[in-house]
This record gives structure tokens, sequence and C-alpha cells, in this order.
């Protein structure tokens, strides 16, 4: 009989044996067919696989004009393993480069630190060098010879036509660990889109990459192109893109904004296209290209009128008297005012609330936003609010305030635009019932405790953006498109209507044409190009009044809706009006006529008056 304590033995070693088979299996099959570092690895040895960069989509204007191309640069490039195959001249390379031998070792510690370089591979080229202009790589040309894995590779950066809208487009930087991370297409010492619309845009502006397959021998010197070629694959260009602004227009108001803080937007209403975005103090996008770009953003950075913000979408202010043109809106829509509705004003002697003109009394809805007549908005406001009275523990004035802030929200104040190109938005702020609450109790506030958002300060903000929307709105007479600067994305179909009636907006119309033709427009007006507009000052617990303003013109048609904010300039009428009718002039005309006033807006220099208060 078979010793079954042997017998058992044998199948326990044929099943390690088979174990240690099975083992060797399945490491060949992940080294070959899971892992591909040990494939990359062989092939780098037989192989050199040199990338073609694609060249970046071209930016245009809304006519076409060209905004943003391409120039070449010059990279130098190492193969390590190349280097280490004969004697290297360091000190040839560091005198062909203007470099000392000491930056050359920090170079080279800092390409093949894998913490740093994190796609290092001694096979491969890697970047050395960057952003050469072609006389600094010229004298490497003649020499390359003596330096073997030493290479120079074309790169394109960013070369723009005109020294504006910097806010608009961005710029192109190097890639970060985090972009390399969450996107395999980027590699250390690539480029992508840092902000606005080149971080936007950025997959159709950055077209594909190629690639170029050389075989080596086993020195690992390069004998040809690798299968003939079939194993190369071109780059592809990205794609070009046409964008809403119009070049002349963001050049005027940029001239305009020029040693000012604060902000223009442009949109076309019936498209919400937007035709000019200024912020100021802004920068020349050329300085953030090239070997100076990181000294130059530190520089930026660290101004203290932080041009970096782009106060177009990100500024916050009180709307002050443009405000009233909303306020006159809902009042109407909810049916405690009509156009004939008039109220008493005791000009500087009126309470709570003062006015700051000197008209008749009493005034009626277009006298009221011609003359920006506080009293008159005071009193719609409170009117409009409290028209059930106070019973019911406040539950009828809270239901009134609530149709109020809803009204208002519908012409996109108080959130981020959804669905847009634009970048970088600020809120603003509407206040809420619970918000008043929290302050005053459930029943501690009135119409009187908030009549300051009756002519648009309290504790309501906007940005210069969202002004801009709301006069699209308003010319639109119920209704915009939220803006963009993507010309080619039509968004005809993305309306928002207003919570506001069609037939309500004629006489708001009117009232605004007579702030240009009667009122505090009325110096700077042009009448053949019917402007509409309403000025607003708005008080600053930190200096002087920021001066505002909105308006569209031409009344019947309206093609440009425009929003101006000054910081620290005082008057509305004195500053944000007439650089408001001069940014409407240039795009309905296509030039400015009134050069005295365009010489003194341009010149003035309101950011030393800023830095006094």
């Amino acid at each position: 009989m078979i010793n079954d304590r042997f017998y058992k033995r044998k199948y326990v070693i044929g099943g390690i044996a088979v174990c240690i088979v099975l083992s060797y299996i399945l490491r060949l099959f992940f080294l070959q067919i899971i892992d591909q570092s040990t494939k990359e690895k062989a092939e780098n040895n037989a192989q050199l696989r040199q990338t073609l960069y694609p060249s970046r989509g071209l930016i245009y204007d809304r006519n076409g004009e060209l905004l943003v191309a391409n120039q070449p640069i010059y990279e130098v490039t190492m193969i390590v393993r190349e280097m280490k195959q004969e004697p290297f001249d360091t000190i040839g390379l560091c005198n062909a480069l203007h470099i000392s031998r000491d930056s050359f070792e920090i170079r080279m510690q800092d390409m093949t630190n894998r913490k740093k370089n994190r796609g290092y591979t001694q096979f491969a080229p890697q970047i050395f060098m960057p952003n050469l202009s072609q006389e600094e790589v010229a004298q490497l040309q003649q020499e390359k010879y003596k330096y073997p894995g030493v290479d120079i590779r074309i790169r394109t950066l960013r070369d723009y036509t005109y020294p504006i809208a910097s806010h608009i487009l961005g710029s192109v930087g190097e890639v970060n660990h985090n972009d390399i991370q969450q996107d395999d297409y980027y590699k250390t010492g690539d480029y992508s889109g840092r902000g606005g619309i080149e971080r936007t845009y950025e997959k159709e502006l950055r077209g594909k990459k190629g690639v170029e397959v050389y075989m080596r021998d086993s020195r690992g010197r390069i004998q040809g192109s690798y299968q003939n070629g079939q194993m190369d694959m071109p780059a592809e260009a990205g794609n070009d893109l046409y964008l809403s602004i119009d070049r002349a227009t963001q050049q005027v108001a940029e001239q305009l904004m020029q040693n000012k803080i604060g902000s223009i937007v442009a949109i076309e209403p019936k498209t919400g296209e937007v035709i000019a975005m200024v912020s100021a103090p802004n920068w020349d996008p050329r300085r953030l290209v090239g070997k100076e770009r990181s000294a130059n953003y530190q520089q930026l950075l660290k101004d203290t009128n932080k041009p970096l913000m782009n106060r177009a979408t990100q500024a916050q202010y009180a709307p002050g008297s443009t405000f009233k043109i909303l306020q006159a809106l809902v009042a109407l829509q909810n049916g405690s005012i009509t156009p004939h509705t008039k109220y008493p004003c005791n000009g500087q002697q009126s309470t709570p609330i003062k006015c700051t003109h000197d008209h008749g009394s009493p005034v009626d809805l277009e006298e009221g936003i011609e003359q920006s007549c506080n009293p008159y908005f005071w009193a719609l406001y409170r009117d409009m609010l409290q028209q059930d009275g106070y019973e019911n523990g406040h539950a009828l004035f809270k239901e009134h305030y609530n149709e109020w802030r809803e009204v208002i929200a519908s012409f996109g104040l108080g959130e981020r635009f959804a669905n847009t190109d634009i970048r970088e938005q600020a809120k603003g702020y509407l206040p809420t019932t619970d918000f008043y609450n929290r302050i005053y109790g459930q029943k501690g506030w009135k119409a009187i405790t908030i009549r300051s958002l009756s002519i648009g300060q309290g504790e309501i903000l906007v940005t210069p953006l969202q002004l801009a929307n709301q006069a699209a709105a308003i010319a639109n007479k119920g209704y915009y498109i939220t803006p963009h600067f993507n010309r080619n994305d039509s968004m005809k179909s993305d309306i928002h209507t207003t919570l506001v009636d069609s037939v309500h907006f004629d006489v708001v119309h009117r009232g605004m044409s007579r702030v240009m033709t009667e009122g505090t427009g009325r110096w700077y007006n042009i009448p053949e190009l019917q402007m509409c507009g309403k000025t607003g000052t708005v008080q600053n617990p930190h200096g002087e009044d920021h001066a505002l303003f909105i308006g569209f013109a031409p009344q019947d048609n309206p093609q440009i809706a425009v929003a101006v904010a000054v910081e620290n300039a005082g008057f509305g009428a004195t500053w944000a009006c007439p650089i408001a009718t001069l940014v409407m002039e240039q795009y309905l005309t296509g030039e400015i006529s009134r050069n005295a006033l365009f010489e003194r807006m341009t010149n003035a220099n309101l950011i030393d008056k800023a830095d006094e208060q």
C-alpha cells in the first residue's frame, strides 16, 4: 500500500511548481502588456521620438482683424544618455549659450530632478533652456555638431498685434504639476492658457501634437527615420477663434481709461456679444510672453492698484442712480404707479432723502428719471412695498419685498452669469428678507429702514458686467442673452426674459432719452445717435464718490449698451457719462469726432487723485 504521507507530498510539490510557473507568466504579462514603462525603455534604446508642437489657433476680432498670432522661439534640448557616450565639452556649450558653468550645473540638476521634472528620462529630449531668440541660438546652431545629445527645437509663443484686451485674452504660460496630473496631453515644459479666453478655449486653441520617430544604433546615434516614417504623425494646428469684441472700440475704450481705476463694458443687446470690456489699470499682454513673463507677472501681482483683477467682472459697487431705472420698471409692473403718477420734491429740504438737483415739483416718471429725483424714487419704492401696510406680522410687506427682489434678479443681478465664456465673475448682492431679519428682527424693519435701496445705495451690489447687461435688457424691452465673447457660439436661443412686460419700457426709454437731451448727460449727447442713458454717483466710504453710467443707442434700434464705472472720480455726469458716449460714438460711427473731449478724458489722471484719498 502506498504511504499516504509521501503520496500526498508529490501533489504539494507539484502545486508549488505550478504556482511558480504561473507567477512568472503573470509577471511577464504585466511587464509586456500592462506595464508599458519597460516597453518604453526598450523602445527608447532603439528609437528617438521627437514631439512636434502644433501652432496655437489664432484669435480675431468681430471684423476678422487679427489680435493674437504666433511667433517662433527656440528651446535647447538634451538627451542625457547621448551626452554620456563620449567626453562632452561643457565649457564650449556654456560659451555658446552665454551662461556660466554654475548655471549649467543648476539647469542640469533641475532638468534631471524627477520631482521637478516628472517626465524625465535619459533616453528622450529634455528641455534645458527655453524661450531663446534666434540671435541667442545662432552660435549654437553653427557648432551643434560638437555637442552630442544637444538639439534646438522650434516652438511658438503668442504674438499680439495690439497692446490691448489683456483681461479678455489672458495669457499662455508653462503648465504646472496640477495641469499635468489632470490632463495627460501635457508634459513638463508644455504651455497652456493661463487665463481669459486662452484658458477657456484651451482645448480648441492648443491643437494636437505630432511626432517624428528616428532609429538609433547601439550607441544611441540617430541612423534615420524609423520604419520609413510609418510611425510619424504631423501636428495639427489649433482652431482659430473669432471674438465678439471690436478692436477699434476696445482700443478707444482702453485709451479713455488710462490713468484711471474702473471699467467699461459694452454689449450688443440683440446678441449678448461683448463689444468691448476694459478693466483699468491693465497691462500690455506682450509683457507676459517669453523669458520676462515670470518677473513681469510678479510686478503686476505686487502693484497696489491690482491690475490683475478684472474689475469689469469682479469689482462690486452699489449701482447708485443707475438703479432707479429698474425701480421704475418694477413699480410699473407691480401696478403701484403709472407713467403719470406724480410725487412732490422739496429739493434739499426733502426728507428722509434729499434731492441733489433743482427742478420743479411735483414730478412724474419721465421727469423723475430725467432729473434723477431721489424723493420721487423713495416715494415710489415706499408705496410699492407698503401698499398693504404692515399688518399680519409684516407678512404682506415682506411678500412685496420678495416680489421686488425677484423682478430685480430677473435682469441678471445677484448671481453670476452661467453658460458663458466670461471667467472670474463676482455675484453681486441682492439682500434677502432673512438678511434684514437677522439684523433688525422679524418686525424691526420697514420701507424706511431700507430706504437707501430706493436710490441704489445700501446693501445692494452689482458688477459693471451686470450693469451693462441691465442696460441691454432695458434696450431690448425686457430680455437679454447671456453676455459672451465667442462670436461663433450663437446663444440667441438662450434668451432670458425679465419679469417686466415689454409695454412698460417705452416710458423708461423716453426718460433715459431726456437724461441725454435735458438732464445730466446733455453736455455729451450726440442727437443723431439717439442716445439714452442714466448717470450715477455712488457713495464711497473710502474716498471720493464713484462715477457710474449706463446707456444704449440708438433708441429705436439699439446696437450697443454700455456701462462705465470710474472709481474715486466724483460725479457720474462728469466722468462716466462722457466716456460712455465716446465709446458709443466710436462703435456706431467708426470714429471720434469730438477730439477735444476725447483728449480731455484720455489725459485725465484720476489714479493720482485716488491715491491722495
